[in-house]
């Protein structure tokens, strides 16, 4: 039972969520994973159920939901794929949601729609490849020339990368005024000058793409500011705070699949004449996991009710990124433990779930980052 009283409404999204999850992601995730296969209709079908935008107003075309739904839907998706969740997770928490928060009326109306309906993806440009947790060291600059800035540098593991339409790049501006003279950019992928560079070979997360973006002579009208120059490591920084809940509610997912997997296979293996659940030794792993996700999903809940409450969520976010990726990395270890060397083998979803599980300890702040936030922010509250 949970401390959140859900409303019918959100109970609605959560059974929505759950049902396309099952009946339409689990059945071909691993077959997404192996391919490593951009998972285009599945994407699609999650842009016209309005899980692409969901909490973008309806009069920008989103849907309207608070952080809370969003996080409800997104623990579901991940469930079966955490591949579409991070994608969906980019989106709404990454793209859509700078651009309703720093974005001009004209610039919402512009890009809002599309980006809710899924007519469009978006991606989230900030990391380089020297300059990841460390953003002021930047080297991608935008020189203003006339009514046009000039954009030339390159990006690197840059989620949803090779499929985006949209991007939110962030470039210095003013090179000497270090993070302060970083700007933010809404910019179509299409432009001239933007090329799509390596596609990373990665560990998990296989069905999404993370791409290498090159900046040659870019050039984009001055309308493509987001917010006003030098707002761009503030506006990263109020966009990551509240990606970190979603990475946090994919986390959680994970673990549940694990789980579940672990539970159910506990269930049908027998060993020395019974089901190993019968072990105390297993039951004392599965009752562990069991905590670890609940306080993963509580932390996480708390972080979004929060963001909806317009409170400081900073440090809660933090703790629910950090505490919910760790949890997904201990539970899918130990889902594999449960299963033995089934669970070495491609056989089993829990391999790929373990894959999974890792990224979400290094992306949108390692857990190294998080920690220094959590410390941070603790240190400022006791006098």
């Amino acid at each position: 039972m949970s401390i959140v009283k859900l409303t019918e409404e959100q109970e609605l999204i959560q059974k929505t969520a759950r049902d396309f999850s099952v009946n339409e992601i689990k059945p071909v995730a691993a077959m997404y994973d192996r391919e490593g296969r951009f998972p285009r209709e599945i994407i699609d079908k999650l842009g016209e159920l309005g899980f692409l935008g969901i909490m973008v107003p309806e009069e920008y075309g989103g849907s309207g939901f608070d952080c809370l739904t969003y996080v409800i839907a997104l623990e579901e998706i991940a469930v079966s794929c955490a591949s579409t969740a991070i994608i969906m997770s980019v989106n709404n928490s990454l793209v859509c949601d700078p651009i309703l928060a720093f974005g001009s009326e004209k610039q919402k109306r512009s890009h809002l729609p599309d980006l809710s309906s899924g007519r469009r993806l978006g991606c989230f440009a900030l990391s380089e490849p020297e300059a990841g947790s460390d953003p002021a060291s930047m080297r991608t600059s935008a020189v203003k020339r006339g009514k046009s800035y000039i954009i030339n540098g390159s990006k690197s593991w840059i989620t949803n990368g090779a499929e985006a339409d949209t991007g939110i790049l962030f470039a210095a501006t003013n090179h000497s005024k270090k993070h302060h003279g970083i700007s933010a950019f809404i910019i179509d992928m299409d432009t001239p000058g933007v090329k799509i560079g390596k596609l990373e070979h990665k560990l998990g997360i296989k069905a999404s793409s993370t791409a290498q973006i090159y900046f040659e002579d870019c050039k984009v009208p001055d309308t493509a500011l987001l917010g006003e120059e030098g707002d761009g490591f503030k506006i990263a920084l109020a966009t990551l705070d509240g990606g970190r809940i979603g990475v946090a509610a994919q986390a959680v997912g994970i673990a549940r699949a694990a789980l579940e997997e672990a539970a159910r296979y506990s269930k049908e293996r027998k060993a020395f004449g019974k089901p190993i659940s019968n072990f105390q030794g297993l039951q004392f792993m599965i009752a562990d996991m069991a905590t670890r996700i609940e306080a993963s999903r509580l932390l996480t809940w708390q972080s979004a009710v929060m963001k909806d409450r317009k409170e400081n969520y900073v440090k809660k976010s933090a703790m629910a990124k950090l505490f919910s990726s760790e949890t997904a990395m201990w539970v899918t270890t130990k889902a594999i433990q449960i299963h033995g060397g089934y669970g070495y083998t491609v056989d089993y979803p829990v391999e790929r779930f373990f894959r999974d599980a890792k990224i979400t300890e290094i992306y949108e702040g390692t857990s190294e980052i998080q920690r220094n936030v959590i410390a941070r922010e603790t240190l400022k509250e006791i006098q």
